[in-house]
């Protein structure tokens, strides 16, 4: 089995909603190398398409908005241009790089392990 291989067998192990798999390169040897492939290509970025489906999306992770309507204002969005859809696509995002970043420790344990 090759060092790619290896890889993509482990990244698809991980329970996440980035297809890490997508962006394993043979060159990689740490979890700044996955991290930076993923940024690079956008693969952070979520779209969550259709009013129903952002209103679920909200619903389930900010009822409230106010995380959401955060992030929007830190990334300078006004609010007469905000929608549902927006506010699901940001906050889906966000989620995502959480969600990869509590992985740092499993992938860097990989690296260490395939580095020997």
């Amino acid at each position: 089995m090759t060092r790619l291989d290896k890889m993509k067998e482990f990244y698809n192990t991980l329970s996440i909603d980035i297809d890490l798999a997508y962006f394993a390169d043979e060159d990689h040897t740490c979890y700044e190398d996955l991290e930076s492939a993923i940024e690079d290509d956008n693969g952070f970025n979520v779209d969550i398409i259709y009013y129903s489906n952002a209103m679920k999306y909200l619903s389930e992770n900010d009822a409230s908005l106010s995380t959401s309507l955060s992030i929007a204002a830190e990334m300078g969005f006004a609010t007469e241009t905000l929608t549902s859809e927006t506010l699901a696509s940001l906050l889906a995002s966000q989620n995502a790089r959480e969600d990869f970043y509590h992985l740092q420790s499993d992938i860097e344990e990989f690296f260490n392990e395939l580095e020997d």
